[in-house]
């Protein structure tokens, strides 16, 4: 009997010992549970602190020449053989000249329009302080931004570098506060524009609620070439004057008043590569007159160029099923077909609804749109620009995107790629997500003549 209830109690004292276990793991279990809940919620507080602040453009201004500065063919002629161009030169920058796919509105400036042109320093400036100061005034003025509210101030101007710089000309005139951020860029060719926004974009996720001013544009004043050196001559034809002034934001309360988000830029530079590096490139001639000289392989460099940046823009925009597509296509191709089947081409019409090719010219928009497979009313804003307003260079994306909003064709939740090249070589793609329907109601750059655009540009063999 003794012995049955000492075996009864340590039953009872078994059970008890297990029972106070289970609750001592319950409770362990418990309080793991809400450790990890802690852990997890600290780390999204952290990631929702410190992940990049969303880069917004609230607006951009496109230089509007007036139309007493345009240079129709006649006057192009004339300014030629004042400069004492041979005819056989004369002839050839008028075939480059119909080719083009520049129209008789593009401009020049009052220098440009003297006999014979004044290309020294002064009218330089005088072009820079036009086209520049008048859109900065329009855009600030048109938002109620004062200057002194702009944290950051970058501009680009390839060719023209003055001292002091193009920025402190702005900080001057306007009279922003004296511990604004301004960073001045030159000798980065037609893809500088985007390089000031990437500029811009790194320097706004570093400094918060900060506004960003980025002013684009290239003095043609300067730069004209009056040696016969072919490769050169065709700068003579091509470039034009324009500039773009754009207002970026990473202010939380600016999402609901902005045009558009910036969600992707890539970069792409082949310098590495001489025969790249060389195809656009400035130096002197035999005669030692300085010029521009573009290649003949500018547009394989190109194409090079873009298949790179593209590599590493699609799967950051391609669906799936594009992505899939290709890859299949490339094994495909190494594996079945030993590289005698062509490689698929994903659909950039899947990712974007607008294009914004930079308009180097007739040929460059042509080689574009056949490599990108891309209907011509995916180019007809580049075709455009570069028809009314000639090769701006790095301005010539947002005359396009001009373009497109005049024409009330940008809608909430699109998506537009800008492509740019420039020296160096460079390729740099921009991909914007549309916030807010156009307002018509709004006039730009294309506003006082969109209504006879777009025009059948004439055809010739390029």
């Amino acid at each position: 009997m003794v012995q049955f209830k000492l075996m009864t109690m340590e039953a009872l004292l078994s059970k008890y010992l297990s029972f106070n276990n289970l609750s001592v793991i319950s409770e362990n279990a418990i309080s793991s549970t809400q450790s990890l809940a802690t852990i997890a919620l600290i780390l999204i507080l952290l990631c929702f602190c410190f992940r990049p602040a969303s880069v917004y453009l609230l607006d951009y201004v496109c230089y509007s020449p007036p139309d007493h500065l345009r240079n129709p063919y006649s006057h192009m002629i004339e300014h030629f053989e004042m400069c004492n161009f041979d005819p056989e030169n004369i002839d050839f920058e008028m075939k480059v000249l119909e080719r083009s796919g520049i129209g008789v509105e593009a401009c020049m400036p009052e220098s440009v329009h003297e006999l014979p042109p004044d290309d020294s320093m002064k009218p330089a400036q005088a072009e820079v302080e036009l086209v520049l100061f008048r859109i900065v005034e329009d855009l600030l003025s048109k938002h109620k931004v004062h200057p002194k509210n702009i944290d950051i101030l970058v501009s680009n101007c390839s060719l023209f570098c003055p001292t002091p710089s193009i920025t402190s000309m702005i900080i001057n005139k306007f009279g922003f506060r004296s511990n604004i951020k301004s960073v001045n860029l030159s000798g980065m060719g037609c893809s500088a524009g985007l390089l000031s926004i990437n500029l811009a974009k790194d320097l706004l996720r570093v400094h918060k609620n900060s506004l960003a001013l980025v002013l684009s544009m290239e003095a043609v004043a300067p730069n004209g070439y009056r040696g016969n050196d072919k490769s050169m001559l065709i700068a003579n034809v091509l470039f034009r004057m324009g500039g773009a002034a754009i207002l970026l934001s990473n202010r939380r309360q600016d999402k609901a008043v902005a045009k558009y988000k910036l969600q992707h830029l890539v970069r792409t530079h082949m310098g590495s590569n001489d025969k790249a590096y060389q195809c656009v490139y400035q130096k002197p001639d035999k005669n030692e007159i300085v010029g521009v000289s573009l290649s003949r392989s500018l547009l394989t460099v190109a194409g090079s160029a873009l298949r790179t940046n593209i590599t590493a823009l699609g799967p950051l925009v391609l669906p799936y099923s594009e992505q899939l597509r290709f890859g299949w296509s490339v094994i495909c191709r190494k594996i079945w077909a030993r590289g005698n089947k062509e490689i698929y081409v994903p659909n950039f019409r899947k990712a974007f609804e607008h294009f914004c090719i930079h308009a180097g010219g007739k040929s460059v928009i042509n080689a574009i749109e056949e490599s990108l497979k891309l209907q011509k009313e995916d180019s007809e804003a580049s075709r455009m620009a570069l028809y009314r307003f000639g090769n701006t260079s790095s301005s010539s994306l947002w005359y396009e995107l001009c373009y497109l909003e005049a024409k009330g064709r940008v809608k909430k939740g699109d998506r537009i790629w800008q492509i740019a090249f420039g020296s160096g070589f460079k390729c740099n793609s921009a991909v914007w997500k549309c916030l807010s329907d156009t307002d018509l109601n709004v006039r730009n750059a294309w506003s006082d003549r969109i209504h006879l655009y777009p025009v059948e540009t004439p055809v010739f063999d390029c």
